[in-house]
């Protein structure tokens, strides 16, 4: 395993040293046969991942393929502008001469994605690190099996693995490529193998991009559109079975408004998901038994105010919302990662914000209010990777704002312009001529020429 982890290696370095990868024609080149093979094969990557927990096809094209179609043709359109050469301000201190930023690839990448979007989240990096001129290698997750077979086939049987690879298998795989000197690595997980990720790093003093995840809160405030809250939410928190990073991981509710809101939220998951969401095409399932389990566990039955409902033998936990909910309760230790919505009730807005505030920087922050005031005060106050306003996930879609966590949420960004960004180097340089030289900076120092070069440069 070893020797064939390290002739993969070798050769995407060798190859990167040629140069191939900085032509601009070469990466669009690159990029566009990367759209037309996922393109080309949308029926087999949907299959694989309704197999792996029964999702949609119109769920895989809404959550993992449009999303990379986007980010691909964004880069093959935006890639001469991202890799120009930027002049800046020279200043009186490099005079005469000019200053410049030039963007250019690390190098070899590594990007270890992840089961619960294992397309989008393994691939969109991908892209990144592609526009920007490396070579890659992606490591699946094993959880979501099928998805990694379908997504190892298609990239491994059309692209040379000089550029582009796909390495499958599980802790003992990942464990073997971290040891290896990649010039950047790009994880999307647990913040728990996030710090086991940036521990092998440091042996090589290797850049890491971490996107994890944590408690992300949504407040409700009494002035909120309920009705129209209760419909975002129910579709955020219960898409691709509540198994999303960045789902509302719990709703931090205003007291006045939590029974009417109990009941929008009871209505639209009859909508969206019908009498019995078991029964629902768009309602995916949990990935494993070891999910499963790790999942009811944090279902009190006392604390049961809709759903609770489950099935072992179909992997299958209904839309569930938890209420009576204090923050020293089992379900709100750790992120759910699944269809559980705990409650939790304010009388006020500062005590909510104060109770967010004492625990890790969530990866996303939903507030839902017609107040500017208070929309102001809590973006002003909480410290969190991003989010939206009387919306949830929707951030995410835009590839003009970018997608990253803060503190134990993650480090560093992606999407459009930001992810070719994490995967560049900018190389500062400046360029002097030689027709004049400030003969003033040069021994001897004098009283006279610090008073000259303290009018210059102060």
């Amino acid at each position: 395993m070893e020797n064939k982890f390290n002739a993969i290696l070798a050769k995407q370095k060798v190859f990167f040293d040629s140069n191939k990868t900085k032509e601009i024609g070469y990466r669009q080149a690159q990029l566009s046969k990367l759209l037309n093979i996922l393109k080309d094969n949308e029926i087999q990557l949907s299959e694989a991942l309704y197999k792996d927990f029964k999702k949609s096809a119109f769920e895989t094209y809404e959550t993992e393929l449009a999303i990379l179609y986007h980010e691909i043709k964004l880069a093959i359109r935006k890639l001469s502008k991202w890799s120009k050469t930027k002049r800046v301000c020279n200043g009186l201190s490099n005079f005469p001469g000019k200053s410049f930023i030039k963007p250019e690839p690390f190098g070899n990448i590594l990007v270890i994605g992840a089961w619960n979007y294992p397309y989008q989240l393994s691939v969109l990096p991908a892209v990144s690190a592609l526009a920007a001129g490396n070579t890659v290698i992606i490591k699946p997750s094993e959880l979501s099996l099928n998805a990694s077979n379908a997504l190892a086939k298609i990239i491994n049987e059309n692209f040379d693995a000089q550029i582009l690879h796909v390495i499958e298998g599980g802790i003992e795989e990942t464990t073997e490529l971290l040891k290896h000197p990649f010039d950047s690595i790009f994880y999307t997980g647990s913040t728990a193998v996030g710090k086991i990720v940036m521990r092998a790093a440091s042996n090589n003093l290797t850049p890491v991009t971490l996107e994890l995840g944590g408690k992300s809160p949504a407040i409700i405030e009494n002035d909120a559109n309920l009705k129209m809250a209760a419909r975002r939410i129910v579709w955020g928190k219960f898409l691709n079975g509540g198994q999303t990073c960045v789902a509302p991981d719990y709703l931090l509710v205003d007291q006045r408004v939590k029974e009417v809101l109990l009941q929008e939220i009871k209505a639209q998951i009859k909508t969206i998901h019908g009498e019995n969401p078991k029964n629902s095409e768009a309602f995916t399932r949990i990935i494993n038994g070891r999910h499963f389990q790790r999942l009811i566990k944090l279902i009190d039955k006392q604390q049961i105010s809709i759903g609770g409902e489950t099935n072992e033998h179909e992997l299958y936990i209904a839309p569930t919302v938890l209420e009576n909910i204090s923050f020293e309760d089992e379900v709100m230790q750790e992120e759910i990662f699944g269809p559980i919505l705990p409650i939790i009730t304010y009388t006020n807005l500062d005590w909510a914000i104060a109770q967010i505030k004492a625990r890790p920087k969530p990866l996303a922050l939903y507030l839902f209010t017609n107040s500017k005031k208070v929309e102001k005060k809590v973006l002003h106050e909480i410290s969190f990777g991003g989010g939206a306003i009387n919306d949830v996930i929707m951030h995410l879609a835009n590839s003009s704002l970018p997608f990253g966590g803060v503190g134990h949420s993650g480090m560093g960004n992606y999407h459009g312009k930001y992810g070719f960004d994490t995967f560049s180097h900018f190389k500062s340089i400046v360029k002097k001529t030689n027709w004049f030289e400030p003969w003033f900076k040069y021994p001897p120092y004098t009283k006279w020429k610090l008073k000259l070069i303290s009018k210059i440069l102060g």
